[in-house]
């Protein structure tokens, strides 16, 4: 294995209060689900494109995140895909699940599958449609954590779910026993800041393109990067740069990430990552309904961005 593989299986030895045996951090894409025509999941693409990633220097790989379009998919689904994903990468680096759902029960039991499918961890989102107080967050987490033996990552993306965090909920979760760390998406850079100062012994992950730099800054481990799924080494490069103290390379970096980042917003939702896999030889499929992919004439205009850009 590489020094970046090596390095995601050690234990916190050196951080003895840690609460994440997986030391989980660098970067890791929240990989793709692929389809085939007719929107059934293609197992055996999904595997190939963590085995894209993993070729090209990530630390981790997360299926079944906002990527992996795992609110779309059947709990039988996801369990396929994480099978199919361990299968092809599994051992190589850790493969952690998102597990996520509306209702504590269905979480729980998307964990269980997830980990008998042989994740070495997962990544359960806030539960999303209804709200959640401090004492629902403390009852949701504890009967995830409980249902598996397994690294458990809170996933916090309220934009998106509509339950946001406090930091006084955190540091109670935090307590838990296999709380392991936290994905961050909520771009609240003072939250963030605030979040991995109080509960150090966590792993944090920076859960947005836009904030790659500045959330290794604040003390994350890694991040989790939606472009790093079609150009993976675009974003390894601006760990190892921030990694080895060049500060002003990995920030010359994240202005490149900006970019292709805005260039991947130009079409529908979602559509960009697997239009740019596409444009490197890559064909993941489309996205499943209502998700849908760039047309033509949108595909080539992201085609001649990303060839300003030199990451074609």
């Amino acid at each position: 294995m590489t020094r970046r593989t090596v390095s995601m299986y050690m234990s916190h030895d050196d951080t003895a209060d840690s609460a994440d045996p997986l030391s989980l951090g660098g970067v890791v894409p929240p990989t793709v689900t692929a389809f085939t025509e007719d929107e059934s999941v293609d197992f055996e693409t999904t595997a190939s494109h963590a085995r894209f990633v993993v070729d090209r220097g990530v630390d981790a790989v997360f299926s079944l995140g906002t990527n992996g379009e795992f609110a779309l998919l059947t709990d039988e689904e996801r369990a396929g895909v994480v099978e199919s994903v361990v299968e092809e990468v599994g051992g190589e680096v850790p493969v952690i699940a998102g597990v996520g759902a509306p209702s504590t029960y269905r979480t729980a039991e998307n964990a269980r599958r997830a980990t008998e499918a042989g994740a070495d961890g997962v990544v359960a989102v806030t539960p999303y449609y209804y709200p959640l107080d401090e004492a629902g967050a403390r009852s949701h987490y504890r009967r995830v954590t409980e249902a598996v033996d397994v690294p458990v990552y809170i996933y916090h993306i309220p934009g998106r779910t509509g339950n946001a965090l406090s930091l006084d909920t955190l540091a109670e979760l935090a307590a838990i026993e296999r709380i392991a760390g936290v994905k961050d998406s909520s771009k609240d850079v003072p939250w963030l800041g605030q979040a991995i100062a109080a509960n150090p012994e966590l792993s944090f992950l920076a859960g947005s393109d836009s904030l790659q730099f500045v959330g290794r800054a604040l003390g994350c481990t890694g991040g989790v990067s939606a472009v790093a799924n079609a150009f993976p080494e675009l974003v390894t490069e601006l760990h190892d740069a921030f990694d080895a103290g060049d500060h002003e390379r990995a920030r010359e970096i994240q202005e490149r990430l900006y970019a292709v980042r805005r260039a991947f917003k130009s079409g529908s939702y979602m559509a960009g990552v697997k239009s740019a896999l596409s444009l490197r030889g890559f064909d993941a499929g489309g996205l499943r309904a209502p998700l849908r992919r760039m047309s033509d004439e949108q595909e080539g205009e992201l085609e001649a961005r990303l060839c300003e850009l030199d990451v074609l």
